[in-house]
C-alpha cells in the first residue's frame, strides 16, 4: 500500500476545510481520463502550449541558448503523456543536438507508455524515466555536472498555493548550478467565460476525472464513498484568477475508510477542495520568483495569447 497517498487521505479529509490533492487523480484511469481532457474543444491549454512547442520551436531552442556542440540534460518535471514535449525532441533530434531526455513523473503508468512511444518515433533519442514526485527528487538534479534544461510544462505550477509555488521555484533554483534553464509553462489569465468551461465540460469528462478520486479511494483504502451523492464544482473569477475544483456533498451522510480505521462526516453542501489552478502574468509570476536566483530572459506566447512559456536562467545572486 501507498503509505503517503494513505497518511494524505487522511490528512486532507481530517481538515476543518476537506481536501484531496490533486496528485493522486494520476491512476491508470485518471491518467486515461485526462488524455480526454486535453482533447476537449473547452480545454484550451495543452494545445496553446502544443501550438508553442510545435510552431515556435526554434525559438524556443534560441530562447535556451542550446548549441549542437554542447551535451545537456533535458529533465522534465511531470511529464505525462509527452505530446507536446515530443514537438521539441523532434527538432533537436533532427539538429542532432547531443542530450539525454528524463522524464519525471507520479504515475508509472504515464511513464511506461512515455517510453515506449519516445523509443518508437524517436529511436535516437536517450530517454531515461524516473517515477515519483517532483518535489522529491530535485536534489537529484545537483549531482549532475552537465548543463540542465528543466522542463514544468502545462501549467503544473499553477496547481500550487502561490506561497507553496514560490518555495518550490526557490528549491528548485537552489538545485540548479548557474547557466542552467527552466521553462515554465503557465496559463494566462483571462475571462471566465474562456477558462471555466475547461474545468467543467459539457460531456462532463471533468467531472468523472474528479470523481474519479473517491473511486481510487475506494479501491486502495477500502472505502464506502458513494460516488452518486458528490458532485463537481469549479469555481473562477478573473479578478483573483484561480481556478478552484471541488466535489460537494450533496447529502448528510458517512463516509468510512477501513485501511485508516476511520469515518468522516459530511453534512449537505460541504465540499472536499481537489484542485487549484492559478492563472499568471507577469506581475504575478516576477512577485513569486520574488529574491529566488531564477531570472526570466524570454517569454513566448501561442498564437491567441493564451498560454506562456516563461525561460528563466539560473544567475549569480
Amino acid at each position: 500500500m501507498n503509505k503517503n497517498f494513505q497518511k494524505d487521505i487522511d490528512l486532507g479529509l481530517s481538515a476543518t476545510n476537506k481536501t484531496l490533492p490533486s496528485k493522486y487523480f494520476y491512476d491508470e484511469i485518471g491518467d486515461a481520463l485526462f488524455v480526454e481532457i486535453m482533447k476537449m474543444p473547452e480545454y484550451y491549454l495543452t494545445k496553446a502550449e502544443f501550438d508553442i512547442f510545435k510552431n515556435q520551436n526554434q525559438k524556443l531552442i534560441k530562447a535556451l541558448k542550446l548549441e549542437t556542440t554542447t551535451f545537456f540534460e533535458l529533465v522534465e518535471l511531470g511529464a505525462g503523456d509527452g505530446t507536446k514535449t515530443k514537438q521539441l525532441l523532434k527538432a533537436l533530434d533532427q539538429q542532432q543536438y547531443n542530450f539525454d531526455y528524463a522524464p519525471i513523473d507520479i504515475s508509472e503508468h504515464a511513464l511506461k507508455h512515455l517510453k515506449a512511444s519516445v523509443n518508437s518515433e524517436l529511436p535516437k533519442v536517450k530517454i531515461s524515466t524516473k517515477q515519483g514526485d517532483y518535489f522529491n527528487v530535485l536534489a537529484d538534479l545537483k549531482q549532475s555536472e552537465d548543463p540542465i534544461i528543466v522542463l514544468f510544462l502545462g501549467s503544473n505550477i499553477g496547481n500550487l498555493p502561490d506561497a507553496r509555488a514560490k518555495e518550490f521555484l526557490q528549491k528548485l533554483s537552489d538545485n540548479l548550478k548557474n547557466g542552467d534553464r527552466v521553462v515554465l509553462g503557465v496559463d494566462l489569465i483571462k475571462p471566465e467565460s474562456i477558462v471555466l468551461p475547461a474545468y467543467n465540460d459539457a460531456q462532463g469528462i471533468t467531472k468523472r476525472f474528479n470523481l474519479n478520486l473517491l473511486t481510487r479511494i475506494n479501491r486502495e483504502l477500502d472505502a464506502n464513498f458513494d460516488i452518486n451523492s458528490f458532485k463537481h464544482l469549479p469555481e473562477y473569477t478573473e479578478k483573483e484568477g484561480i481556478a478552484r475544483s471541488f466535489l460537494v456533498s450533496t447529502t448528510k451522510q458517512t463516509v468510512t475508510i477501513k485501511n485508516l480505521n476511520k469515518s468522516f462526516n459530511f453534512i449537505e453542501g460541504e465540499k472536499i477542495h481537489t484542485e487549484t489552478s492559478r492563472k499568471y502574468n507577469d506581475q504575478i509570476l516576477t512577485d513569486i520568483l520574488g529574491q529566488s536566483s531564477l531570472k526570466i530572459i524570454d517569454r513566448l506566447t501561442d498564437s491567441q495569447n493564451l498560454f506562456a512559456d516563461y525561460i528563466l536562467e539560473k544567475c549569480k545572486v
